[in-house]
């Protein structure tokens, strides 16, 4: 692992834990070149996952970018940032699990709003609107509709 600091490329590692959903390791290291300390998170990958975009583009998939758009759909609500992480982590495990490398945005925006929804409806509102282009006050009340029809 290359230190942040000075770019060795030898580094310690001082502390291993596991995370509290066991889905990752986090490790403490130290730098014997300059002395810094930083912290890094191992994950276990099952396959390399693509993305299909609408455009036809087709893109490595980022966990990191699936955590901030949820992070952004809960912002000042209030979500745990463990609640957030497992959320995702399942997601990335379901997305693994079907078996085929390119995934569509549509399957991933689905389970994130399936996610959402079970953990924050507002943060699922926020989400929704982005996600399905929202263009009018209409859209809101449809989904706002469609959420209160299926809690009675």
């Amino acid at each position: 692992m290359r230190c942040p600091y000075c770019s060795n490329k030898e580094t310690q590692v001082r502390d291993s834990r596991p995370s509290e959903d066991n889905s990752t390791i986090r490790r403490r290291r130290v730098c014997p070149g300059c002395g810094g300390r930083f912290t890094t998170f191992e994950r276990v990958q099952l396959r390399e996952l693509y993305v299909l975009k609408r455009t036809g583009e087709k893109v490595i998939f980022d966990r990191d970018k699936l955590m901030r758009s949820v992070q952004v759909a809960t912002r000042k609500r209030p979500v745990e940032i463990d609640t957030l992480e497992q959320m995702v982590s399942g997601i990335v495990r379901q997305l693994e699990n079907r078996g085929e490398i390119d995934i569509g945005t549509e399957i991933i925006g689905k389970l994130i709003m399936e996610g959402l929804r079970q953990i924050d409806e507002v943060s699922y509102v926020r989400f929704a609107s982005v996600y399905k282009n929202f263009r009018e006050a209409k859209d809101f009340e449809e989904l706002l509709e469609e959420i209160s029809d299926n809690n009675t």
